[in-house]
């Protein structure tokens, strides 16, 4: 039996009756067409999720009771702050998707020297809006209660200065420097380029700034499959993989 989990943003408490409306509502009436009685799990993107059951199902609402909260633990001990570049079309979505799904607490896009993406005050406004939307969906697929905030763009430079992690990475393929020798931190912060990468003028202010140079193998990867890589590797080594 199916029991899909659904993002609402509002408090959760047990024998609460919950009203799902806009997305939310139209998802679980028109896209998964469920009916009264039927089972589901909500969260709000706090660190918990509680087990419901769909009480009315109409055009524009629907409402569950709260049944019992879900004692299951996702989030990842390691905390990681994810420095992204903005890259054009749907790479930025995959980036902050499959990021999301590893484990990832919190996303900045970046405009670095060579982003070719350039957002005025009103599409950053509905990007950012985007991207949230992006996370929470990833959130429903894989479990996670706790959503990634996603931070407002900006520049690279004030991005790095302000990183205050256990470790902090900057990764590029001008260096043949691994993921080895460190001790496990708390937190990470992992600094990823644009698609023509990062000049060497960034590299070396953050590497000026704590950053460490990171390769991932002899490969270039992708702007969209590095924070995935070097994520997953993270987690395994020091989170909970």
């Amino acid at each position: 039996m199916r029991n899909p989990r659904i993002y609402t943003d509002q408090p959760l408490i047990k024998d609460q009756i919950v009203e799902l409306t806009d997305s939310a509502a139209n998802h679980v009436g028109k896209v998964l067409r469920m009916k009264p009685e039927e089972s589901l799990i909500l969260f709000n993107g706090k660190g918990s999720s509680w087990q419901g059951t769909i009480q009315m199902v109409s055009k524009k609402t629907v409402t569950v009771a709260l049944d019992a909260e879900v004692a299951l633990i996702t989030e990842s001990p390691l905390k990681i702050h994810l420095g992204q570049s903005l890259s054009r079309g749907e790479r930025m979505d995959y980036a902050i998707q499959k990021a999301t799904e590893m484990g990832v607490t919190e996303i900045t896009p970046l405009f670095s020297e060579r982003c070719e993406v350039k957002l005025n005050a009103e599409r950053q406004e509905k990007r950012i809006r985007h991207w949230q939307q992006v996370a929470i969906s990833a959130c429903e697929q894989c479990g996670l209660n706790r959503v990634p905030v996603i931070h407002p763009p900006e520049n690279v430079a004030d991005w790095m200065e302000k990183q205050t992690s256990d470790l902090k990475f900057v990764l590029h393929h001008r260096t043949d420097k691994k993921l080895e020798g460190f001790n496990q931190p708390a937190t990470v912060s992992l600094l990823i380029g644009p698609e023509g990468g990062l000049t060497g003028e960034e590299i070396t202010q953050a590497e000026s700034s704590g950053f460490h140079a990171l390769a991932l193998g002899p490969r270039v990867l992708r702007t969209e499959t590095a924070p995935v890589t070097a994520v997953s590797l993270m987690q395994y080594l020091w989170g909970d993989i």
